[in-house]
């Protein structure tokens, strides 16, 4: 079967962790942007306060503020066609959980919280939440829907529940971080319910970069027989439907290439950078980290700096030169060669002969990294690392 017992539309959006008003915006942008055809929208996981909000979960005035916000949702939702599914932490009899409300117009349908709470990795979740019991199907439109946040999906009982209910469909938001080959182990999970079930299923996930964490969307939905039958765009917020285009396919380079660029983007506009400062070397640690900024923020907000020692070679310099150029970022040179000299002039006294000397070499960094975070004082820009991993592994990296 590849069609689905209502039309879904999923709203694959990339909120900010406690911006429930800008959250609640962009709800209510796709939310419209659904039109008149769209029976229900899908929203993420948690996707009014965003993923993961931790602590805030613990403060009454948050919750309270969830409350109004979503209060607010339903009145707007009096003048939509669809109804929407909209995940938020909410409180009942006492207790907060992990929920999803089915919104309607002007009125929540039902409320499901989450039964399996994931608390391993990045996952915190049985701190802040309560357990949720095992999901009942809800009736909307003519159909059965069984919804499973998240974790839910990785585990047979809730599906199977939800199957000896009368479920005729399965609605999975989620808040799943990225990571290499964790889309095909996602997929399986799902392909394992559908399968199970007999029951289609429509899985969709958050987008965008959350402190270290970064969300790759690629929603998708499978039949009864766990085949996919649409697939979204990693990495690319939007509201997408069955007749959208589905997804290119890419190699696993390339998506680790756009998660490194979304994560980049999304932590310097979270966060209200103006851009980021980048020691340039001419070697080809500083080269990628000059490109991954381009392709997340633009030439204009990316500021490198050439801080040569007597000992950079002309190389160095013309390689620098020759990358900015090709890029067209700003590239300024700032010798360390009086700072060094004052430095060994300060700690002569204080050495001898035996003085290894790795003590002189760190001074050349070390110089270069403080000139660095003056120019980030100075201009609101982030400073860049250029560490490769092996260098973070062993803390040997410049930071």
């Amino acid at each position: 079967m590849d069609k689905l017992p209502i039309n879904i539309a999923l709203a694959q959006i990339n909120p900010t962790v406690g911006a429930l008003s800008a959250n609640a915006d962009k709800i209510l942008q796709h939310w419209r942007a659904a039109g008149d055809e769209i029976d229900l929208v899908v929203f993420p996981e948690l996707a009014l306060c965003g993923y993961p909000p931790e602590d805030l979960i613990l403060k009454p005035f948050f919750i309270e503020s969830v409350k109004r916000t979503i209060d607010e949702l339903v009145k707007q939702s009096t003048s939509l066609n669809s109804g929407a599914l909209v995940g938020c932490p909410w409180d009942i009899d006492g207790q907060i959980y992990n929920a999803v409300h089915l919104i309607e117009g002007g009125k929540i349908i039902t409320t499901i919280a989450k039964h399996h709470l994931p608390n391993y990795g990045v996952f915190d979740e049985q701190r802040i939440f309560a357990r949720g019991d095992l999901p009942t199907p809800v009736a909307f439109r003519g159909a059965s829907l069984g919804i499973m946040i998240c974790e839910d999906m990785w585990f047979a009982d809730v599906a199977a529940h939800l199957k000896s209910q009368g479920a005729e469909i399965l609605i999975v938001p989620n808040a799943s971080p990225f990571e290499t080959d964790k889309d095909d182990i996602r997929l399986q999970h799902a392909k394992d319910r559908a399968q199970e079930t007999s029951l289609p299923l429509v899985y969709v996930n958050q987008v965008g970069g959350q402190d270290e964490l970064v969300f790759d969307g690629g929603s998708f939905v499978l039949n009864g027989d766990g085949a996919p039958i649409f697939s979204a765009p990693y990495f690319e917020e939007g509201l997408y439907t069955l007749a959208s285009a589905a997804a290119d396919a890419e190699d696993d380079t390339q998506r680790l290439y756009r998660a490194l660029v979304l994560g980049l983007k999304d932590y310097i506009n979270k966060n209200n950078f103006g851009g980021v400062l980048i020691g340039l070397s001419g070697g080809i640690d500083s080269a990628l980290s000059a490109v991954l900024a381009v392709d997340a923020l633009g030439a204009d907000r990316v500021h490198c700096v050439m801080m040569p020692s007597q000992y950079t070679s002309q190389d160095s310099l013309d390689d620098a030169q020759g990358l900015a150029d090709n890029l067209g970022v700003r590239l300024d040179n700032i010798s360390i060669e009086q700072p060094v000299a004052a430095f060994n002039n300060l700690l002569a006294p204080h050495f001898d002969a035996n003085t290894p000397s790795t003590t002189f070499e760190n001074i050349q960094p070390r110089s270069r990294g403080l000139i660095l975070m003056a120019l980030s004082n100075a201009s609101g820009y982030m400073v860049l690392s250029t560490g490769n991993k092996s260098e973070m592994a062993v803390g040997y990296a410049t930071l």
